[in-house]
C-alpha cells in the first residue's frame, strides 16, 4: 500500500464531523483540525480481516495529530502508522512512547489521565479507560480514552469497560464515540456490549453517540459463521439507547460514513 499521507491531497477546512474509518478508527475533524484516531488502514491484520470497503485515503490524510488508546494490535498498528508517516504527531498513553519511539516515530507525546494538550487551538485531554493495555511482544502501557474540545467536542472512548466515573465527563460533549463490539462473536473483559454501550450513553448524554469497534474485523474464516457479529452490535446498541437514554441521538455509521456535527 502507498504512504496513506501522500495518497491524497491535502484537505481543505470542512465542516465539524466525525467519519467511522472502521473498527476504532476514526476522522475527528473539529475546527479544521483533523484528528485520527487508533489507526488500521490494512486490509489484514494478524488473524483478522477487514470485512468492510477498504479504507478511502482522503479521510486518513495529512492528521495534524494521531490519537491512540492504548497498544493492543487493533489499536496500535505499527505498519498502520508508518503509512501516515513517521513524522506524524502521536498522542500516546503513559507506558507508550519509549516503546513507539523505538520504531522510528519522531513526535511521540505521552498524556495521562487529566493531562491535555492544544492542537492547531483544538484542546486533547486524556480521560480514563477501564482496559488492559498490555500489548504481547510490548510494554505494559496505560489505556485512555480522549476529549477534542474546539467549538464541538467529542469523546473517543478508545476500550474500555463500563464504570461509574464516565458520569463525570463533561456535560456538554456534542459526540460521544462509544465501542460496541469487538473483533468477533465473543468479548472478553474491559470492553463493552451493546447494553454496557448504551449505559455509558445514559451515564455521559452526549448529544449524538456514534457506535464504533463494530462491523469492520472478523477472524479469517469466521465470515460464514458469525456473519451477524458484523451488523448486530450497533442495532442492538440503538435499541438500548432508545430505551435508556432516549433524548441521545443515536447515528450508525457505516464504515466509511460521515456525519456533520451541525
Amino acid at each position: 500500500m502507498a504512504d496513506v499521507a501522500a495518497a491524497a491531497p491535502r484537505t481543505a477546512p470542512s465542516a465539524d464531523r466525525i467519519v467511522f474509518v472502521g473498527h476504532a478508527t476514526a476522522l475527528i475533524e473539529v475546527d479544521g483540525v483533523r484528528l485520527l484516531t487508533d489507526p488500521l488502514l490494512r486490509s489484514r491484520v494478524a488473524h483478522l480481516r477487514r470485512h468492510a470497503p477498504p479504507v478511502d485515503a482522503a479521510h486518513t490524510a495529512d492528521p495534524r495529530a494521531v490519537l491512540i488508546s492504548h497498544l493492543h494490535h487493533d489499536h496500535a498498528d505499527v505498519a498502520s502508522l508508518k503509512l501516515l508517516g513517521l513524522q506524524t504527531p502521536l498522542i500516546v498513553p503513559p507506558g507508550a512512547g519509549g516503546w513507539l519511539g523505538g520504531k522510528g516515530f519522531r513526535s511521540v507525546s505521552e498524556l495521562g489521565v487529566g493531562a491535555s494538550v492544544e492542537i492547531a487551538g483544538v484542546s486533547v485531554e486524556a480521560v480514563a479507560a477501564r482496559h488492559d493495555g498490555a500489548r504481547v511482544g510490548g510494554p505494559d502501557a496505560d489505556s485512555v480514552g480522549y476529549v477534542v474540545r474546539g467549538r464541538r467536542s467529542v469523546y473517543f472512548a478508545g476500550d474500555t469497560e463500563l464504570f461509574d466515573a464516565m458520569s463525570a465527563l463533561p456535560g456538554d460533549l456534542d459526540a460521544a464515540l462509544l465501542p460496541v463490539g469487538g473483533w468477533g462473536p465473543t468479548l472478553g473483559p474491559g470492553h463493552m456490549d451493546p447494553l454496557d454501550a448504551a449505559r455509558a450513553a445514559a451515564l455521559i448524554r452526549p448529544r449524538v453517540a456514534i457506535p464504533v469497534h463494530w462491523g469492520t474485523l472478523l477472524p479469517i474464516g469466521a465470515l460464514a459463521r458469525h456473519r451477524a457479529a458484523l451488523a448486530d452490535p450497533a442495532r442492538r446498541f440503538s435499541e438500548h439507547v432508545r430505551e435508556l437514554a432516549p433524548d441521545v441521538e443515536v447515528r450508525i455509521l457505516r464504515p466509511g460514513e460521515a456525519t456533520e456535527l451541525e
